[in-house]
């Protein structure tokens, strides 16, 4: 019987492709054929076909990917005829799209199996994260080292703080070996540590740690192959998001992200903005690692500030600027009629105090208009909700302009609005049964101090959830928002992205939940809480709109760019180009920190190409590209560069930072921090940068041009996926 085994990115190709058509139709040119491959060029970049006696009348259908704990299962169907049997029996978990790298990675170590690392060590996928066999290889020798066993060794391999610590770190401590000082086996480890091994050199000793560096040749020749097939899927494992990854055909986990949440009608401020960046880079990790992600904007689109809104426009409206620029031309309305009410209950106050009955003025004052208004909304009135309705639509259109412009889309446009009073009643009633709330002068509230023993229940303190004339509050709100949406979507992790000054309001909003007998739905709940942006002001120091920060951001880049005439000549749309690395030096800016600092919003240091910005970021995306251009070395050749070549400590370097890329998207989803991927692609650029010295591309010998350009075009690929991760659009000129 004859076999195929072919190996296809995922999603790449689409059934039916014979081999005929494939060769025609992938490749603009005749592929190269070498012993037991085919490289062909499919989605911009080279991907190799591996053959053994496949007969040209085979046909391949799509190639399914399920990522497992036995890594990415493939399966292969072929026309009916010989060898469609055989080819099935053949193809096997451990023929992956990367096999043949990490195939040649493992053949270096004696006795070592993919299938039985995966067994040996849970929740490793090293056919996605090279590190995860390197950790379960030294687990393996350290184990016979040690005498430790290799389930204790193995979730003690940390990262180190940088390269010159080396790849892997181990406290000798964490092993809880007995008898001898931690330092004195360090030293004794160290020195058993075999002087043979294929992928360690032998481990350095500080104090009580032992730092492992990788050898160099084993790791180039793996990880740039798998870099450059994975492409925008490297560094992200989508089994995390499944259900159960032993079993993919029970479907993934559901999130849901709810974030920006801006107020119709009012600017896009300052903790608006932090929430939308955070909460998309958010939504692009848990996507990332295979979640079904419901991205939810819960607007401020209620309450009775929205019958003084509909007042003013009664009273001032313009139809064309409402139709020109909604949220501008409805915020400046609300403004005047908001100072003219404030006046109003000031000369009122005057009147009162100077003896003189108000009471006429009061019954039909702004203040009471707005109620009375607002009650209409409130009891359904036709009219009164068409033009709320309108107001938010018009909104919403505008929204979604903006939020493109920062890569970021919802799902769901929710809102205060969307809760109906049927709804908060039902849980008014809930918490009257359950004796959660109690009367207090005519309203409802809640005393934790009398529900939640000790310290917790004080901090908690006595929030209202009625007030008196029966208007249900927030907190009410949110309990019957989040209630349903786990009804609506049966979420299995709700993230809150809200700024901080929300804590005892997502603290109280989470106890309530637990309190009404939902602990399960509670304990899915996280508030993802972030510090304040200060002096946050346009240039002109006016209102801060985001469109207002984004177009003064992208104004002062275009004078940057323009400074170089030359370069600037080359770019196509210097506008939208200026546009995407004002955005980027925002979202840098922003996330440079840990979400919880405050921190000082600052134009001029955040478009400098100086230090650790966005622009510096675009700007390395950008010269690796350039680099490109100018090499002018095909996709077919690049994927026959000779890696060995790659013996440069820079070089090296870079390999070593791409293959610790897995693990800082690992990492990040637990400190669900923007700052753990952003210090990584600095510490990647910086590496970049001080490479160009010695890794000569244009101009050097031809086969060091391509395994240079190999390596170099690999570091792009890392770069743009997390640049991309973090919401930023990679430039390809600047």
């Amino acid at each position: 019987m004859t076999a195929c085994q072919a190996l296809f990115s995922r999603g790449v190709l689409r059934a039916p492709h014979s081999l005929k058509s494939l060769r025609s139709s992938a490749a603009p040119n005749p592929p190269l054929l070498g012993p037991g491959r085919t490289t062909f060029v499919y989605s911009g970049r080279p991907h190799l076909l591996y053959l053994r006696n496949c007969p040209s009348s085979t046909k391949i259908a799509s190639s399914h990917y399920h990522t497992t704990t036995t890594g990415i299962a493939s399966s292969l169907s072929t026309t009916p005829g010989p060898g469609r049997a055989a080819a099935r029996r053949t193809y096997s978990t451990t023929m992956t799209a990367v096999a043949a790298p990490i195939d040649q990675l493992v053949k270096q170590v004696d006795g070592l199996n993919l299938d039985a690392v995966k067994a040996k060590f849970p929740d490793t996928y090293p056919d996605l994260n090279l590190m995860d066999l390197y950790r379960a290889h030294l687990a393996n020798v350290l184990s016979e080292v040690t005498g430790v066993d290799t389930a204790i060794i193995y979730p003690n391999l940390g990262w180190t703080s940088g390269l010159d610590k080396g790849d892997i770190a181990l406290p000798v401590p964490s092993l809880r070996v007995k008898g001898k000082k931690p330092d004195e086996l360090a030293q004794e480890w160290a020195a058993k540590f075999p002087d043979t091994d294929p992928l360690f050199t032998k481990p350095t000793v500080s104090q009580i740690h032992l730092s492992f560096f990788v050898k160099a040749s084993p790791l180039v020749n793996a990880v740039i192959p798998m870099v450059q097939h994975k492409g925008a899927e490297y560094g992200f494992n989508k089994a995390d998001g499944l259900k159960d990854p032993k079993d993919p055909s029970k479907g993934q986990k559901r999130i849901i992200v709810e974030f920006s949440s801006p107020n119709i009608a009012k600017p896009f401020h300052a903790g608006h903005l932090r929430s939308t960046i955070i909460g998309g880079f958010l939504s692009n990790l848990y996507a990332g690692a295979g979640w079904d992600v419901i991205r939810i904007n819960y607007l401020g689109d209620w309450g009775k500030q929205y019958g003084l809104l509909a007042l003013a426009y009664e009273k001032y409206g313009d139809e064309e600027a409402l139709q020109k620029d909604p949220i501008n031309h409805l915020f400046q309305l609300y403004v005047r009629i908001n100072t003219e009410m404030t006046a109003e209950k000031e000369e009122l106050t005057k009147r009162k105090e100077a003896g003189e009955d108000v009471s006429a003025l009061e019954a039909n004052s702004l203040d009471e208009q707005a109620r009375r208004y607002f009650k209409k909304m409130t009891d359904r009135d036709a009219d009164a909700l068409a033009m709320w309705k309108r107001f938010r639509d018009l909104s919403i259109v505008r929204y979604k302009d903006t939020y493109a412009r920062l890569n970021i889309h919802f799902d769901e446009y929710s809102g205060e609005s969307q809760v109906s009073e049927e709804a908060m009643n039902k849980v008014g009633n809930l918490m009257e049964e359950k004796k959660i709330c109690k009367e207090d002068k005519g309203a409802q509230l809640i005393d934790f101090s009398e529900l939640v023993p000790g310290k917790e229940g004080k901090r908690l303190e006595k929030p209202l959830v009625r007030k008196r004339d029966g208007t249900a509050l927030y907190l009410t709100r949110d309990i019957s928002e989040l209630l349903g949406r786990h009804e609506k979507y049966n979420f299995d992790k709700m993230i809150y992205v809200v700024a901080s000054a929300q804590d005892l309001h997502l603290r109280q909003l989470f106890k309530i939940i637990e309190l009404l007998g939902y602990k399960d739905i509670a304990d899915k709940c996280q508030h993802i809480n972030f510090g304040l942006v200060l002096g946050m002001s346009t240039r002109k120091g006016t209102v801060k709109f985001l469109d207002d920060i984004l177009r003064d951001v992208a104004d002062k880049m275009h004078e940057v760019m323009k400074k170089n005439e030359n370069k600037y000549s080359q770019i196509e749309d210097p506008l939208a180009t200026a546009d995407v690395l004002g955005i980027s030096s925002v979202m840098v800016q922003d996330m440079s920190g840990k979400r919880i600092n405050n921190y000082t919003f600052n134009m001029e240091t955040m478009t400098s190409f100086e230090g650790d910005t966005g622009p510096y970021l675009q700007y390395a995306h950008a010269r690796l590209n350039s680099i490109r251009r100018k090499a002018g070395v095909s996709d077919e050749e690049l994927a026959t560069a000779d890696l060995s070549l790659l013996t440069e400590t820079s070089a090296i370097n870079l390999c070593r930072h791409m293959a610790g890329w897995p693990d800082v998207v690992k990492n990040t989803l637990k400190t669900l921090e923007p700052t753990t991927v952003l210090t990584y692609l600095f510490k990647l650029t910086h590496a970049l940068s001080s490479s160009y010295d010695q890794l000569q591309v244009v101009g050097s010998e031809p086969e060091l041009m391509k395994a240079r350009l190999a390596l170099y075009t690999a570091v792009q690929t890392v770069l743009a996926n997390g640049m991309r991760l973090i919401g930023l659009s990679p430039v390809d000129r600047m």
